[in-house]
C-alpha cells in the first residue's frame, strides 16, 4: 500500500490494484472512474483543425504527434475525485426508493473515494 502522504493519483491507482486483486468489482468501477477524470481533465483541447495530409508531412516517431498534456496540482486532482464522490452521493439519493440496496453501494463508494482523498 502506499503512503498517507502519497499523492492522491499514487493512492488511487494502488487502491485499484487492491480491489482487482480482491475482485471487487463495485470498488474497481470507482477508482477507475475517479483517474479517469483526472485524465480527461488533464487532456488539452486541439486548437489546430487536424487533416490528413502527405505521408512525408507526417510526424515521425512514436509519440511525436501527441498534444502535451495540462499538469494538475494535487489541489485540483483532489477535488476532481470529491466531484466523482459528491456524484456517487447525489446518484444514491436519486435511487434510494427504488434500490436501497444500490443507493448503500453508491454511499460506500463515495466514502471511499473520500478516505483516499483524505488520507493525504
Amino acid at each position: 500500500m502506499t503512503s498517507p502522504t502519497a499523492p492522491v493519483r499514487d493512492r488511487l491507482r494502488a487502491a485499484l490494484g487492491v480491489a482487482m486483486k480482491a475482485r471487487d468489482r463495485e470498488r474497481v468501477s470507482a477508482l477507475r472512474s475517479a483517474l479517469a477524470r483526472i485524465e480527461n481533465a488533464e487532456a488539452v483541447p486541439l486548437t489546430e483543425d487536424f487533416r490528413a495530409g502527405a505521408v512525408e508531412n507526417a510526424a515521425l516517431g512514436v509519440g511525436a504527434a501527441d498534444a502535451a498534456r495540462r499538469d494538475l496540482s494535487e489541489r485540483e486532482q483532489r477535488s476532481l475525485v470529491q466531484a466523482e464522490a459528491d456524484e456517487a452521493d447525489a446518484a444514491a439519493a436519486q435511487v434510494e426508493s427504488l434500490d436501497p440496496d444500490r443507493a448503500d453501494r453508491l454511499r460506500r463508494t463515495a466514502a471511499d473515494l473520500r478516505a483516499l482523498v483524505c488520507a493525504g
